[in-house]
């Protein structure tokens, strides 16, 4: 479909009259940050108001919220209409006296932190790069690190949802409690995210630490005191020798005087390192020790940095907290498979929730998360190994990253889904929001 005949077709579809106020899509390709992706969509809207956003979801028979592009799986794709709220994105208010932040359905965390610390306050946890997108981060169930942190959807207090009819709905844990714990982590089923409401706590110091070489052997006895030890904790490993590479241990400033030289047998570092240790660690967050704020360290990468494209793969698997270091050594096992195809791999945990479709639903876990080199067709000769020798412990996808586990298997991991599926069919019956993912993965 050519520009003319594009934009002939959106004014059908919406009204000449409304068509000035759009962002069409052109011409050009439009893939998912890794570029493994091609989207399928044939129209794409980027409206400036909310109000062009509810009046385009309106009219639009099939249509789709996108974020910020970092899933590496058809989640946020469709063969019908996309739309972005990506040029909404400002801190709309910070209520103070509750510790709360609401901001636009668009932002990404790297926009909104600064701001939020400047006002005193912090956000419990952030995942490693600071450039994705608060509403599909949360939408996916997306993560960062801590025995007590939650994922990123637990922060969330309130939020709006631009439904099938252009209607704005509400969702708040004063209101309709039952009702946000569906529509958090809801797969941008229930419709566009115009609005958020996070919990925020007292702004703090951190200091992050990297220590290498980390023997796994250790982990045996010590898994839950190596990823309990920090506020944030990460192992990074490429399944070689039986050896973690590097531990990244984020704590806060007063929990650190003197750093140890040695942690369970891996050595302090004496310089800045990216995971993959022959890259530059220029854009990675401060280590060595020095204090920075909360969002300068709890991420792996900078706030300023915001990569443009990444050619590679990803895919990652929950299991429960006390099967953690069983679930590695399975995978482990596999390692002569899995490295020569792998960056590299990280290890981190997070506290249970509430969340219906939250991997973490009334579970902590540990999650194996791998970074894999974009060779799909090796990758997904993998995938169903790695899964199988995970299976014994019940193991859930990241809802944004590769997989390839049977729809059944993975409904029936999945307790509260019955209620998920009637919380989409009350506020859209039709499917606009359906696509093929979420078709083949839960129905």
């Amino acid at each position: 479909m050519n520009k003319r005949t594009f934009l002939k077709s959106s004014s059908l579809m919406l009204g000449s009259a409304f068509l000035p106020k759009m962002i069409l899509a052109n011409d050009t390709p439009r893939t998912n940050w890794a570029g493994n992706l091609r989207y399928s969509a044939k129209q794409y809207f980027e409206p400036q108001t909310i109000a062009e956003a509810q009046e385009l979801v309106k009219k639009t028979p099939i249509i789709r919220g996108l974020g910020s592009r970092h899933s590496f799986n058809s989640i946020a794709d469709t063969p019908a209409a996309q739309i972005s709220l990506k040029s909404m994105q400002k801190v709309l208010s910070i209520d103070k006296a509750n510790k709360e932040v609401t901001i636009e359905g668009g932002a990404t965390y790297g926009q909104i932190c600064k701001e939020i610390h400047e006002a005193g306050f912090a956000l419990a946890n952030l995942a490693s790069l600071p450039h994705i997108s608060v509403a599909g981060a949360c939408s996916t169930g997306t993560h960062g690190s801590g025995v007590k942190n939650g994922n990123l959807a637990t922060s969330v207090r309130a939020l709006d949802i631009i439904t099938a009819k252009g209607d704005i709905v509400s969702f708040s844990k004063n209101e309709n409690n039952d009702a946000l714990k569906g529509s958090v982590v809801a797969l941008g089923g229930l419709g566009i995210v115009s609005k958020m409401t996070l919990a925020l706590q007292d702004t703090f110091e951190m200091k992050q630490l990297v220590y290498q070489n980390m023997p796994m052997s250790a982990l045996e006895k010590n898994f839950e005191s190596i990823v309990s030890n920090g506020y944030s904790v990460s192992l990074f490993t490429d399944w070689r020798n039986k050896n973690v590479n590097q531990v990244w241990l984020k704590k806060r400033s007063e929990d650190v005087s003197t750093p140890d030289a040695e942690y369970f047998g891996a050595k302090l570092a004496t310089r800045n390192l990216h995971p993959l240790e022959d890259l530059s660690a220029e854009n990675c967050t401060g280590q060595m020790g020095v204090s920075g704020p909360w969002y300068e360290r709890m991420p792996h990468f900078r706030m300023g940095f915001t990569p443009s494209s990444g050619k590679e793969l990803q895919s990652e698997y929950f299991v429960p907290f006390e099967h953690g270091y069983k679930a590695m050594m399975a995978i482990e096992k596999l390692h002569e498979k899995v490295s020569p195809h792998l960056f590299i791999s990280e290890i981190r945990t997070m506290a249970g929730d509430d969340l219906w479709m939250s991997a973490n639903y009334h579970q902590p876990s540990v999650a194996f998360h791998f970074t894999w080199k974009q060779d799909w067709n090796a990758v997904k000769q993998l995938l169903p190994l790695i899964e199988a020798q995970l299976a014994p412990f019940n193991a859930r996808p990241h809802w944004g990253k590769l997989f390839t586990m049977n729809p059944k298997k993975l409904q029936s991991l999945i307790k509260p889904l019955p209620q998920f599926k009637e919380l989409l069919a009350t506020y859209d019956p039709k499917g606009k929001f359906k696509n093929p993912f979420i078709q083949q993965n839960l129905y």
